[in-house]
C-alpha cells in the first residue's frame, strides 16, 4: 500500500497519501510514539516515518495488508510478545484488521530510548577518555 510518491518532506505528508481508515492506524502509532518518546523528533528516513533521539529510535510504514513497525535495535526482550506476528529480521508486521498492540509498541520505543541514551552517553565518555 505504499505511496508511488517520491519524496515526503513530513510524516503528516506521508499520511495524508493513504485512505482515512490507514490514516486513522498511521496516527494512532505515531501517538503512541510520541507518547513514549516525547523528546524524539520526527523525521523522514529512506521515505518512510521514523523518531530520533541520539540516533534513529523506530520506523513504520503502511503496506497493503499490515504497518511496517521497524525498531532500530535489538528486541530479543520482547521475543514473548512479538511471537503472535510476523516478522522479519528488523521489522514487525502489525495487522490492518487488527487493533494496533499500543502497550507493547510503547514498551519498544521506550527501550530504544534508554539503548540510544545508553548509546549516546558510552560514546561522550570515550571521546573524554
Amino acid at each position: 500500500m505504499k505511496s508511488k510518491k517520491v519524496g515526503f518532506l513530513s510524516i503528516d505528508e506521508y499520511i495524508a497519501m493513504f485512505p482515512e481508515d490507514i490514516q486513522t492506524k498511521l496516527e494512532e502509532m505515531r501517538a503512541t510514539i510520541k507518547a513514549a518518546a516525547p523528546d524524539a523528533v520526527e523525521k523522514i528516513s529512506y521515505q518512510m516515518p521514523a523518531f530520533a533521539l541520539k540516533g534513529t529510535l523506530v520506523y513504520f510504514a503502511a503496506w497493503k495488508k499490515h504497518i511496517g513497525f521497524y525498531p532500530a535495535g535489538e528486541l530479543r526482550a520482547f521475543e514473548d510478545e512479538l511471537s503472535a506476528y510476523e516478522r522479519s529480521k528488523g521489522a514487525i508486521q502489525f495487522p490492518l484488521d487488527k487493533p494496533l498492540p499500543v502497550d507493547l509498541i510503547s514498551n519498544i520505543v521506550k527501550f530504544r530510548v534508554m539503548e540510544n541514551l545508553s548509546n549516546a552517553e558510552l560514546k561522550s565518555r570515550k571521546r573524554k577518555a
